[in-house]
């Protein structure tokens, strides 16, 4: 019982990416943003933001549709797809990065994960590939039919976690056009090993976990969860890896958004561990662009999906100078930096 004990902790505190500190008051922004220069009003012949709703098996979807400046309903404009990070919400990073390339021309839709955010599905914060997948493919579904979207001119962004998945969507779904990833975090695999191979002796011990919480949930029991839990300044600058440090300080304190938990549901553990999102990437044959910053500690993921990636004729790996994983998200140099990559890699493999 105390091994066991002490096991959830360590999984609270080492796969924890987005940790909140202290309760969340809700964002001062119109439409609840929380990265500097985001939208707060829609002015006409500028870049707009659209709050949308819509059905994926059944469940109620939350998503922001930018549409470019000077935005003609009547035309037909190329479509970019964002998926956001592990425990994040459409409001921070992928909602600026949406931005941003919604200002070089294109639409771009960023939703919250079923069972996250402020989309609907319970129990709340289930984690599961599958469900993260389907959820970049029902963005794809609804973008087809919104005004102004060229359906035949998709392309698809992936930022930390959501990276992982929008490799794995690209694989099969090949509506996307050109594929490209912002620090790319391979979920199933630091699930099942631990962030850099921490965990892999654990491992067997955390899927019984998990099993004893599916069984648990079956049975009408309360919800376990791993991560979301609060700490201290002091406890986070113990955690042992930089992008679980910068985590903290990023959707705890300086992007924190009530939508943003950081938590999981511990049985979406069981098909967590299953994932890998280098799998088949051998089907993805589509322009494909990764970008991660060069002291991202995470770098490792996105150097192995990139060199599994046997399929594309067409693949750059573009490091960002003096990077970390987290600040890909924020610092305006980076963001600069990786935002004109984007765009000359959609402007070359999405129709404008």
């Amino acid at each position: 019982m105390i091994r066991n004990s002490r096991l959830q902790i360590l999984c609270m505190i080492l796969m924890t990416i987005s940790t909140m500190v202290a309760a969340q008051t809700k964002p001062v922004n119109a439409f609840g943003l929380v990265y500097a220069g985001a939208l707060n009003k829609n002015i006409p012949g500028k870049v707009n933001i659209h709050p949308v709703s819509y059905k994926l098996n059944g469940i109620d979807i939350s998503a922001n549709i930018y549409t470019p400046a000077n935005f003609d309903a009547t035309k037909k404009y190329p479509v970019i797809v964002v998926a956001h990070p592990n425990g994040g919400v459409k409001e921070q990073v992928a909602g600026l990065y949406a931005q941003r390339l919604a200002e070089q021309g294109y639409i771009t839709i960023a939703a919250d994960a079923a069972y996250q955010g402020a989309s609907g599905g319970l129990p709340r914060n289930v984690d599961k590939p599958a469900n993260r997948i389907e959820d970049i493919r029902g963005m794809a579904d609804f973008i087809d039919h919104f005004a102004g979207a060229d359906k035949d001119d998709i392309g698809l962004l992936g930022i930390c976690g959501g990276g992982g998945y929008a490799l794995a969507a690209a694989q099969t779904d090949k509506r996307f056009k050109a594929i490209a990833t912002v620090s790319m975090f391979n979920s199933g695999v630091v699930r099942r090993d631990g962030y850099m191979n921490s965990q892999v002796a654990t491992l067997n011990e955390r899927l019984k976990q998990a099993a004893d919480a599916r069984t648990q949930e079956a049975a009408g029991g309360d919800v376990l969860y791993i991560g979301g839990g609060k700490m201290t300044d002091e406890q986070a600058a113990k955690l042992p890896f930089e992008l679980y440090r910068e985590g903290y300080e990023y959707y705890g304190k300086t992007h924190a958004h009530p939508n943003s938990t950081g938590r999981y549901t511990m049985s979406s553990l069981i098909d967590l561990v299953a994932f890998d999102a280098t799998t088949n990437m051998r089907l993805l044959d589509q322009p494909l662009l990764m970008i991660a910053g060069s002291k991202a500690d995470s770098y490792y993921m996105t150097d192995s999906a990139f060199k599994a990636a046997t399929g594309t004729k067409e693949k750059e790996l573009c490091k960002i100078e003096g990077a970390t994983h987290i600040q890909t998200y924020y610092v305006p140099e980076y963001v600069d930096q990786a935002v004109n990559r984007l765009t000359v890699f959609f402007g070359k493999n999405l129709h404008q």
